[in-house]
């Protein structure tokens, strides 16, 4: 048993790294990382900036981040000049963090550089999962009316993956997917079958007359062993059964050549902290005003203006009185953020819950990103009337619990009340429970990420959302804010990512070394 051995990792359509830092920060019995990150490929350009980031970081122990990175989240220092400081770093993650589109004119440049990082090792794992959205429910319902819906070649991304293996013959693979993969469809059958058939025959796959390279598939959170007629629902993986403090449903596919006679144990369920154990001690910032002048008291003004009508009268739930003296209580005697943003990092930890433990960095003194983004006025107002909502009944609001006054004025929102399509239009994310699922829709719409706190009235901040996918606090996302968002609600979360690795390197180290 090789418990101490460091394993390569190649990881494709890595995102801002999420897996890979999963699997990068997953330690050994001496401490030291069971895995390195041999290359990581991205096409994304912001996406791929955070991963050369993270890649540089990680050439430098954890304990030895050295500080002008410190004085980069700072906004002391250009990216620039970090890297200039500690240019023999940068130009050995400019090596392994590599900005490619996969397909087939990239397929050769790949192979070549696998195979010259690999130098001919046989114990490592390939992990990573193709762009989903043609498998998510959300980009089918967009993409239903779309008469090349069927043939859109987000379908067969995963092909990819399959030549990588072909090429490769790695002795471990992690594929990651959405949910709705298991309900999609391509020329009226299942997704999800053809997947799971290829995986199983890569090359048989492809078309190619070569047999003898095989798969056998396993779950990670279920005990009954995959066939050649498993359900595919024994790929789900829930990550708030596995300490994650978010609702977040993905497929995750364990493939083991069919030569290694070892089986994956699955995960531990743990219990996840909820949203108020792990973003509440954050510093409490305000959302601004987005037409107008914005100030402290121009916005707080327009959110009391939700006591002014007659809410009581337009209500009608049990609780309609107690929501109302709420609503009244914060808004005569309320003391609301005054401050946009905070760069203030938390001096202690609420909570000993392992995953916090996972984000934390002792050394960081500066809270990076965490910035509230601007709303109408008529949405500062059904924030505030959300979140009481949410703290008297318990429970996200639906169009229907809204007095009149407080609808959006459009068709939707009527439909909405009568619990006809988007009634969740609103959606309060609950204190006392984990978070739903943070989605890169984020970055377009805060309404489904409205913050508990009545006195904040906004949606989640980047930092919040990225405690939610369990980065660590000392992660930089690359770009403009838009573009952290959809990285962050696009990626895996890495304390989930570390859970695996764990279970991967049991794999490795079980293997014999021939």
């Amino acid at each position: 048993m090789e418990k101490n051995s460091q394993y390569p990792v190649i990881d494709l359509f890595a995102g801002p790294g999420g897996l890979g830092e999963g699997f990068a920060t997953c330690p050994g019995e001496s401490g030291k990382p069971r895995f390195h990150s041999l290359v990581s490929i991205e096409c994304d350009l912001f996406s791929h900036r955070t991963l050369l980031l993270r890649h540089f970081l990680r050439l430098f122990p954890s304990e030895e981040i050295p500080e002008p990175y410190y004085d980069y989240l700072r906004g002391g220092i250009e990216i620039e000049d970090l890297y200039r400081q500690y240019n023999t770093q940068y130009h050995e993650a400019s090596k392994s963090a590599l900005q490619i589109a996969l397909g087939k004119e990239t397929h050769g440049y790949v192979q070549e550089i696998i195979n010259k990082r690999l130098t001919g090792r046989k114990k490592w794992v390939l992990v990573g999962g193709p762009p989903c959205q043609a498998y998510s429910l959300v980009g089918r319902s967009r993409m239903m009316k779309s008469p090349d819906f069927e043939n859109d070649e987000r379908h067969f991304l995963y092909r990819e993956y399959l030549k990588i293996i072909i090429d490769h013959h790695p002795p471990v693979f992690v594929m990651e997917n959405v949910k709705g993969l298991l309900s999609a469809r391509v020329e009226g059958q299942p997704v999800i079958w053809r997947i799971i058939g290829d995986l199983t025959a890569p090359k048989a796959a492809l078309g190619s007359s070569i047999n003898g390279l095989g798969y056998r598939l396993y779950s990670l959170s279920e005990d009954e062993l995959p066939g050649e007629c498993v359900d595919p629902r024994l790929f789900l993986v829930k990550a708030e059964e596995f300490g994650v403090p978010q609702a977040r449903h993905r497929m995750f596919i364990v493939g083991i050549r069919s030569d290694i006679n070892v089986k994956p144990r699955r995960l531990c369920r743990h219990k996840a902290p909820a949203v108020e154990d792990t973003i509440g001690h954050l510093p409490a910032v305000r959302s601004g005003l987005s037409r107008g002048r914005d100030s402290p008291e121009a916005w707080w003004n327009e959110i009391v203006a939700v006591a002014t009508g007659d809410l009581y009268r337009e209500l009608n739930n049990e609780c309609a009185a107690t929501i109302v003296s709420r609503i009244r209580s914060y808004t005569n005697s309320g003391s609301p953020p005054v401050e946009r943003s905070s760069a203030r990092y938390p001096g202690r930890i609420v909570g000993q819950h392992r995953v916090l433990t996972f984000m934390r960095d002792d050394r960081l003194c500066f809270l990076d990103a965490h910035g509230a983004r601007t709303h109408m006025a008529s949405d500062l107002r059904r924030y505030m009337y959300a979140a009481v909502f949410a703290k008297v009944m318990k429970r996200s609001p639906k169009l229907s619990d809204f007095p009149g006054s407080l609808l959006p004025d459009h068709r939707n929102a009527g439909l909405g009340a009568s619990g006809k399509m988007f009634s969740d239009r609103f959606r309060v994310q609950l204190s006392h429970e984990v978070a739903t699922t943070i989605t890169s829709h984020i970055s377009k719409d805060g309404h489904y990420f409205i913050h508990y706190d009545p006195l904040q009235c906004r949606s989640l901040t980047v930092r919040e959302a990225a405690r939610l996918q369990t980065f660590p606090d000392n992660y930089k996302f690359e770009g403009p804010r838009t573009q952290q968002y959809h990285q962050i609600g696009n990626a895996v979360p890495p304390y989930l990512a570390a859970q695996i690795a764990e279970i991967i390197a049991e794999v490795l180290d079980s293997m014999k070394d021939d």
